[in-house]
């Protein structure tokens, strides 16, 4: 009785920007405690305004979106003060 072949599909090529989007951090600044979360490009289906150049962040556009990590309110408050910014703007604020 011959065998039978069974075929198995090819897995799915990775998207690195796929895999390394949405990835959460805290980060310090002066100011004290953020918590960081990239939008990649695919994401980003709204227009914002950034805080740090006051610049349009057009639909498709990969940026960060941050809020306070230590904030005395709570963290309802913190995410209700959520923030887009220009990847490179978040970088260079003090």
């Amino acid at each position: 009785m011959p065998r039978r072949r069974v075929r198995v599909p090819e897995p799915e090529p990775l998207d690195l920007e796929r895999a390394l989007a949405g990835r959460l951090r805290v980060e310090s600044k002066r100011d004290g405690a953020w918590n960081v979360q990239p939008q990649s490009a695919a994401a980003a289906v709204k227009e914002y305004v950034c805080p740090g150049c006051g610049g349009e962040i057009a639909p498709g556009t990969a940026h960060v979106v941050a809020w306070r990590a230590d904030g005395l309110f709570g963290e309802a408050d913190d995410l209700a003060g959520r923030r887009h910014w220009h990847a490179h703007c978040w970088r260079t604020r003090t």
